[in-house]
């Protein structure tokens, strides 16, 4: 035997019924909504921006302006002190000198490069300078950013070898230094055994300043190299400002 439970709603569908006699329910469906006030419809267009213009802007294509051939050197100045203080990856900036005009395109003066240091370090032993290298990777131009492969062959009207900005190698420097002290005894040794000659009383004790001068002067001169290979080569330090020159390795088009 199946017993089950039966719920009965009781609907009061009155109020419907008053709605159909003094409205048309078709007509309700369409009818418009009363504009918004004038302040918000200010407010609801400022929220909303030009669409349309936007998605133009994106989807239209960057057109080809020219560029500059591999190999032009560019002459450009530094924004920044560039030394062998500064650590690999730091970020260093140069400007165009003057205008340079290439195939279809004209780079004014004042025109962004930017560069990276790949490699650096402090003078060493043995005489060996600083050394800092970088590496040019980019250049703005009408507020676009063009990739580049570029280095540095000049650095204050001086050559730059392998884009190595190296100090000085002061090794023969060093060494003429360290046999300063042996160079000058043996000028006055010299000098006291030319006076001692002169007397004929003290004649035969010239010889002698003569040879200790020599000794200790090719002491001093045996020695010095191995001074100088504990003894540190020079710094770069190339101040904000400084003339460079910089080559370009590829071809860079432009576009924008």
């Amino acid at each position: 035997m199946c017993i089950s439970t039966v719920f009965a709603l009781d609907l009061d569908t009155t109020v419907d019924d008053e709605i159909r006699k003094n409205y048309n329910s078709e007509q309700l469906i369409d009818e418009a909504l009363p504009a918004l006030p004038k302040f918000l419809q200010e407010e609801q267009a400022q929220v909303k921006p030009d669409t349309t213009e936007v998605i133009k802007k994106k989807l239209t294509p960057a057109v080809y302006r020219g560029k500059i051939k591999k190999g032009t050197k560019i002459p450009v100045i530094s924004d920044s002190k560039i030394s062998d203080w500064l650590r690999k990856g730091t970020k260093v900036t140069f400007h165009t000198k003057s205008q340079i005009f290439a195939k279809g395109i004209t780079i004014p003066a004042g025109t962004k490069f930017y560069a990276e240091v790949e490699d650096s370090h402090q003078p060493q032993i043995t005489c060996n300078g600083g050394l800092v290298v970088l590496k040019v990777h980019s250049i703005v131009l009408n507020n676009s950013v063009t990739p580049i492969d570029g280095y540095i062959t000049r650095a204050n009207n001086k050559k730059i070898f392998l884009n190595n900005i190296k100090g000085k190698r002061t090794f023969w420097k060093t060494l003429w230094n360290k046999t300063s002290f042996g160079r000058r005894l043996f000028d006055r040794m010299l000098t006291l055994t030319a006076n001692l000659g002169k007397d004929g009383a003290t004649i035969i004790l010239s010889p002698f300043p003569f040879c200790y001068g020599t000794v200790v002067l090719g002491l001093n001169t045996l020695t010095s190299p191995l001074f100088a290979l504990f003894s540190k080569g020079g710094h770069v330090s190339i101040p904000a400002g400084t003339e460079f020159v910089i080559k370009l390795q590829d071809d860079v088009n432009f576009y924008y």
